[in-house]
């Protein structure tokens, strides 16, 4: 078999196994009437917060219900786990805002085509098992950071106000409470606190009851019986989806959108795989497959653009609420995007008499509950370092972006770690005394003496790499006048190229100063980073390099000797 066809052989194995197996399928014949009542149950609080979040996407409401049943229903069927709910959620939003101001709607669509075929290509390299690296103050401080910014964006329709122009999320709060200033508007006021209120207290008091469409539908008939003003519905939505087109790709425009789709992607994996680790964590037994979970939300973005929808991601909250009503496959969110395809056909006029400041107050709660108190506090009291990846993160999600707080916190995570590392790294000078009963050949206690007075053991225990390696330089290059060094080598756990370069270094400075270095119980896995820099070959240029302490004092007696530090061995017997 020739190499390009063992190459297409393994691709095809490779696709073959992300694609949907028939256990898949098996698995929704278990439990079918628990599996559809989790759904109707996930579809009813996934209606207002699809609406919330197509319209704050800046490409409205339909293209959040579009999302919701398409890249639904494709994320289930070809993705990694059994339970999870895909669709458009807030931190996408708040990736999505800059790219329509800049881009348009065309952009966004043409974004989410692009992060659908990244997201394939991630699938096929294997790329899932590197999120689970991410530390958990980065998560926590990006969860709490996109809580933020999702609230912040909620801020002109609760208030009943034209959005301000700009994608810079604080200043377009200022802004509108500017306006609001100018021009209150107390009912989209009322409208959005009281859904908010309702939610989040009967959230507290019964938490199996959807509150959140029972909030909208309250709010909404109250505007519409007592004839409230300022309170403006969604508008008017299409009666069922549009038909799959292409029409909004713009050739020109694809490499200014290369970056943006990067981010989207990079997104969609983070959010769907931590959702999925969520998911797994409220079940017994359930494990997800990330490389096919990034197989089925690379489909569903590549899918959802087609039909005028957003790109989507895995949510936490709706697959959370799929797995406390009891869903135990994929045929629970396959049923909560069919209900939702059977409200864009059938309900359309009702759903688009909804309030936007009724949709409002269903994201600001949703911001509200997104937050853990109890895990912020517990990783702020972790370690000072983690409370400022921690901070960190969650202020550059809000100030910044979202993908560039995640890289900010990975950054300051990685350095902090580093840091802590090297820390560890430890020189220590021995006491000779213990080492030398087992010399062979030393056998007088003036001899003891004289060794231990001209030579003097180093212990380095840790690691020997970039981070830590400056500082071990800096100790032994100002070693006291002796006449010989020994590095005891055995209890390095690390050494690199620039632990061994450093080493070097400090072996040639101490040669110079006329101090000679012998080194004992250096490991095989040290020797190709040591050889690599000629470190290894400068030890071993006058044999000394050793395996034990005890031959390297032997061999550093018998060079003091040599240079007559040490009567000859024969004055010393008699």
């Amino acid at each position: 078999m020739s190499s390009g066809t063992a190459l297409l052989a393994g691709a095809g194995r490779r696709v073959r196994a992300l694609l949907p197996a028939r256990a898949d399928f098996t698995a929704m014949k278990r439990s079918p009437r628990r599996d559809l009542l989790a759904g109707l149950t996930v579809a009813i609080v996934a209606l207002p917060l699809a609406l919330g979040f197509g319209v704050s996407s800046g490409l409205g409401a339909e293209a959040g219900l579009a999302t919701a049943v398409v890249a639904g229903a494709l994320a289930a069927l070809f993705g990694g786990s059994n339970l999870q709910v895909s669709g458009p959620t807030g931190a996408m939003t708040v990736v999505l805002m800059p790219i329509v101001a800049e881009h348009g709607p065309g952009g966004v669509l043409t974004v989410g085509l692009m992060a659908g075929v990244i997201l394939l290509a991630l699938a096929l390299l294997r790329a899932g098992q590197y999120m689970r690296y991410i530390p958990a103050p980065v998560v926590e401080g990006f969860t709490f950071g996109i809580a933020c910014v999702i609230g912040l964006q909620q801020i002109p329709n609760a208030l009943g106000v034209q959005k301000p122009e700009g994608d810079r999320v604080l200043a377009v709060t200022w802004r509108a409470f500017q306006e609001f200033a100018a021009h209150p508007n107390w009912t989209a006021v009322g409208v959005a606190g009281g859904v908010a209120a309702a939610m989040l207290v009967g959230a507290r008091l019964r938490p199996a009851v959807p509150f959140s469409i029972v909030a909208v539908v309250a709010a909404t008939v109250a505007v519409a019986v007592f004839g409230l003003e300022g309170a403006a519905p969604i508008g008017d939505l299409p009666s069922g989806l549009p038909a799959p087109s292409l029409g909004f790709v713009d050739l020109s425009a694809l490499n200014a959108l290369v970056a943006p789709a990067i981010a989207v992607a990079a997104l969609a994996a983070l959010e769907s795989l931590l959702s999925a680790t969520v998911a797994d964590g409220m079940t017994v037994g359930e494990r997800h497959d990330p490389d096919r979970e990034l197989f089925g939300q690379g489909i569903a973005n590549l899918a959802a653009p087609l039909f005028g929808g957003v790109p989507a991601t895995a949510a936490i909250a709706r697959t959370a609420v799929n797995v406390r009503t009891g869903a135990s496959s994929r045929l629970a969110a396959l049923t909560h995007a069919a209900v939702l395809a059977v409200i864009v056909f059938a309900a359309a006029p009702l759903v688009s008499r909804i309030p936007l400041a009724a949709l409002a107050g269903v994201l600001l709660a949703t911001a509200v509950r997104m937050v853990e108190v109890g895990s912020l506090r517990a990783m702020a009291k972790a370690t000072r370092s983690d409370a400022v990846v921690l901070v960190l993160t969650a202020v550059a999600t809000v100030a910044l972006d979202l993908v560039y707080a995640v890289i900010i916190g990975l950054v300051v995570a990685g350095a902090l770690a580093l840091r802590a590392v090297a820390l560890q790294a430890r020189m220590h000078q021995e006491d000779m005394a213990p080492h030398l009963s087992g010399v062979p050949g030393a056998h007088s206690a003036e001899e003891h003496e004289l060794l231990a007075e001209h030579i003097v053991a180093y212990r380095i225990d840790g690691p020997l790499f970039f981070a830590a390696a400056h500082r071990f330089l800096l100790e032994l290059s100002e070693v006291a006048e002796v006449r010989v060094v020994i590095l005891r080598m055995s209890r390095v756990t690390t050494l690199d190229a620039t632990g061994a370069l450093v080493l070097k270094d400090a072996v040639e400075k101490l040669n110079r100063r006329g101090i000679a270095v012998l080194t004992s119980g250096i490991r095989p896995g040290q020797r190709q980073a040591l050889d690599s820099v000629g470190a290894l070959a400068l030890l071993r240029h006058e044999g000394r390099e050793y395996a034990t302490t005890p031959e390297a004092i032997a061999g550093a007696r018998a060079l003091l000797h040599r240079t007559g530090v040490l009567p000859p061995p024969a004055a010393t017997a008699r």
